[in-house]
């Protein structure tokens, strides 16, 4: 072998070396701070959700930089830079840009834990429960878009004198509902199936195809393009088709998916064939132009009458409580608290417009739980907070209007401090007004919360 050969495999060598090392002490990070947090939070009694998210945030940008999504454009701290660099022979500048090849995929993973948890809500839901509070889901979930999206739009406008592009762009990003949030409190507190827990996940559901929809106006508008009807109505009726797809299926689809787990003998049929009806659902809603998420709820959805959804829960829970951790870790981490701090003049016209933001996106959610009529006696608090965490969704608006050039960065700083005050805000909020509470397995799945 040539020097120059030899060199070149040394090289990759160390590459790798550092890949794995990155990928391995990520792992190692998030699952430990993940844990800890977490284990704090239950002593609190506090939704362990809460503990993932503050996890991210201290090993985060906001921390101590050891994890740090790239498009943050944080570096990792220089300790970590020399540890790694040190095991793997390689400079601190070349393990940082190993880490920022190599981050995507960790970011992949999460996604999963994400699909897994929409999954097991869909799996935990009845179609019954959900048809029953469907007006009220509805009327909840339209009310919570066109709520903050107006009052939103036309503060920015009016009050601030924001132009009128990015206005409709903050004030659409208030759209936002979080659901693999509200699934995970609602999950934990046991009320998933009540009839509140239902309303608010038939309702985020309907928020996030209602949410889509205005960002790919608010998109088009924002790239200059004309507002064409055309792709809109077909982007509408995609969504339409999809949902009366996942229903009709949810209905007909559980006797054929048990006809053949049935006669599957190899070790792991049950996750195996569970995973594959997920991402053929992830992929459908992908293809049509929906969120991927909404496929992995249905995809629950439509299995939820399997005689085997137990043996299915079993088997995706632990999925769960791996991969849904690093989700919301990594919700954390891209979290910047330093446009919180009132010493520094920047921030000024930032917190005083996330003040505005804040208040308009909790009170346009809280309002939504009064918005529907229903003959049974329901906790319509417990609704609106429910609708209330931005969570991923709110951090994917704020994204787009970064990387569109769309916001300036008093705005981009109180878009995030609503994301961010939303976020923490709703699984506190939650727990004080259901106080020590709990649904149990054996809790009828309409049953009311006293209030």
């Amino acid at each position: 072998m040539t020097l120059p050969a030899l060199l070149l495999a040394v090289d990759s060598h160390q590459s790798e070396v550092a890949e794995t090392l990155i990928s391995v002490g990520e792992f190692l990070v998030i699952f430990v701070a993940a844990r800890v947090l977490a284990e704090l939070m239950v002593r609190l009694q506090l939704p362990t959700i809460l503990g993932e998210l503050v996890a991210g945030v201290v090993i985060g940008v906001s921390g101590l930089h050891l994890i740090v999504p790239p498009d943050t454009q944080a570096q990792l701290s220089a300790w970590s830079l020399s540890v790694l660099g040190s095991l793997s022979g390689l400079e601190p500048a070349s393990v940082q840009d190993l880490y920022a090849e190599t981050f995507p995929n960790l970011k992949q993973v999460s996604e999963i834990g994400l699909y897994a948890l929409l999954f097991l809500t869909g799996l935990e839901s009845e179609l019954d429960e959900l048809v029953a509070v469907g007006a009220q889901a509805t009327t909840v979930a339209v009310t919570g878009v066109v709520l903050p999206f107006a009052l939103g739009t036309a503060g920015l406008y009016y009050l601030f004198d924001v132009p009128l592009i990015p206005a409709v762009f903050a004030g659409a990003a208030m759209t936002a509902t979080s659901i693999g949030i509200t699934a995970s409190v609602f999950g934990e507190l046991k009320f998933l199936r009540t009839r509140e827990g239902q309303t608010v996940i038939g309702a985020a559901v309907l928020d996030d195809i209602l949410g889509i929809v205005i960002l790919a106006v608010v998109v088009s508008l924002a790239g200059g393009g004309s507002f064409e009807l055309a792709p809109l109505l077909k982007l509408v009726v995609a969504a339409g088709v999809f949902v009366a797809a996942a229903l009709f299926l949810s209905r007909t689809a559980a006797p054929a998916f048990d006809w053949v787990l049935d006669r599957l003998k190899a070790p792991g049929e049950v996750v195996v064939a569970g995973f594959v009806v997920l991402t053929l659902c992830c992929f459908a809603a992908q293809a049509i132009g929906l969120e991927a998420a909404l496929g992995a709820f249905a995809a629950g959805l439509i299995l939820s009458g399997s005689k085997h959804t137990h043996a299915i829960q079993g088997t995706v829970q632990p999925l769960v409580a791996l991969f849904a951790t690093i989700f919301f870790v990594l919700i954390g981490t891209g979290m910047d608290l330093s446009v919180l701090n009132p010493m520094n003049p920047e921030n000024h016209e930032g917190l005083i417009v996330a003040a505005f933001l804040l208040v308009v996106a909790i009170l346009g959610k809280v309002a939504a739980g009064w918005s529907y009529v229903s003959k049974v006696k329901t906790n319509r608090l417990v609704v609106g907070l429910g609708m209330m965490p931005r969570g991923e969704v709110g951090l994917i608006f704020l994204g787009l209007g970064s990387q569109a050039g769309l916001l300036t960065k008093s705005l981009e700083a109180a878009i995030l401090l609503m994301v961010i005050g939303t976020t923490f805000l709703a699984p506190i909020l939650l727990r004080l007004v259901l106080g020590g509470q709990s649904g149990g397995p054996d809790l009828d799945p309409l049953a009311e919360i006293p209030t």
